[in-house]
Parts: C-alpha cells; sequence; structure tokens
C-alpha cells in the first residue's frame, strides 16, 4: 500500500475529504497512511495516548486470532480537533476493520469479545466494527463500503471530512507501540 502523508486539519478542526488544489485528483479519503504516522500525528495528550494505547492493543488482539491481511478506516472525534473546537478530549476511536479471515477460525469467549462493539468500546477504547472481504459477493462488499464512507464523510452537522485508512499488517505494531511508551504521557 503507497501512503501518504496525514493531512492538516482545515479550519474547521476537520481532516478535509479531498485536496483542495486537486479536488478530482486522487488524494482524497479515506487516506492511506502508515501505522506510525497515526500514533505520531495524534499522540498529543495523555488521553490521546490512552486511546491509541487501546487502539494498537485492539489490533494485538486481533492479530493474535490471526487477522492479519485486510486494513482499517479510523475516524470519529479522534480524527478532529475536538479539544480546541468544541468539546472535551475523545474517549475513543472508530475503526471498521475490512479482514480477511484466516483458515479454521476458530474463536474462543475471549476473542469473540474482541469483535463485540460493546466489549472492544469498554476494554479497547475502540468503537469497532468489521466487514469480512472474502464472507460475501463483491456487490455487497461495494454496498457495505459505501455505507461506511457515506457515514464517516460527513460529521451529523453535516460538514464534509476525510479519515484515514491503515495496512492490518501488524508489521508497524511494535515499532508503533515502543513510540507511544517512549512518550509517557500515559
Amino acid at each position: 500500500m503507497t501512503v501518504v502523508a496525514i493531512p492538516a486539519w482545515n479550519s474547521l478542526g476537520l481532516l478535509p475529504p479531498v485536496d483542495a488544489h486537486i479536488p478530482t485528483g486522487p488524494n482524497r479519503s479515506p487516506y492511506p497512511v502508515s501505522l506510525m504516522d497515526v500514533v505520531m500525528h495524534f499522540a498529543t495528550s495523555g488521553e490521546r495516548c490512552a486511546v491509541l494505547r487501546g487502539f494498537l492493543d485492539y489490533r494485538a488482539a486481533l492479530h493474535r486470532m490471526g487477522f492479519n491481511a485486510g486494513f482499517q478506516w479510523l475516524n470519529g472525534s479522534f480524527m478532529e480537533d475536538v479539544e480546541t473546537l468544541e468539546r472535551p478530549p475523545p474517549r475513543d476511536m472508530d475503526v471498521v476493520t475490512f479482514l480477511r479471515a484466516p483458515e479454521n477460525f476458530d474463536p474462543s469467549g475471549d476473542d469473540l469479545a474482541v469483535l463485540d462493539n460493546g466489549a472492544a468500546k469498554a476494554h479497547f477504547r475502540v468503537d469497532g466494527y468489521f466487514v469480512e472481504m472474502d464472507a460475501m459477493p463483491p456487490r455487497d462488499l461495494v454496498g457495505w463500503s459505501a455505507y461506511w464512507y457515506s457515514l464517516w464523510s460527513h460529521r451529523r452537522n453535516q460538514a464534509w471530512k476525510g479519515f484515514l485508512q491503515v495496512d492490518l499488517d501488524p508489521a508497524e505494531d511494535a515499532e508503533a507501540l515502543a513510540w507511544l511508551e517512549n512518550v509517557g504521557a500515559f
């Protein structure tokens, strides 16, 4: 996956949905970014570091179950400049994981808890959802992609916004966790 730099927040405190200079160009949401860039960019407070730690722990739990192929869309108030513009820091990160299930997947009860939205939110600070790419016909996959894109490309006040995409592969996770621990903000 080719990655791009995380764009700066616009005047509304949101990630821009497209490149304002080339609005029909390929540089648009969801922006494919590296996991390290996400951690380094958003680790700006103790609260945000705690959410990032939860997100990395969530990814580690998915990896332990064999979920290593796919990608994640990251969104919610965590991707916004909410502390400056309107409210306290974000409490969680919204994540949709587009994944391929490992062969012979046989989840334990603990595994099922990771896959449960309420449990993931309580334990990992992740409002998590899944789209299993191999379990549906292409038409349904396109439908779910359009659903999440249309839901996440606007705030409730109709402001258009962007969001990020990271690869599910665990290649950067250890480095991201080490960097976050060195920040020492949590």
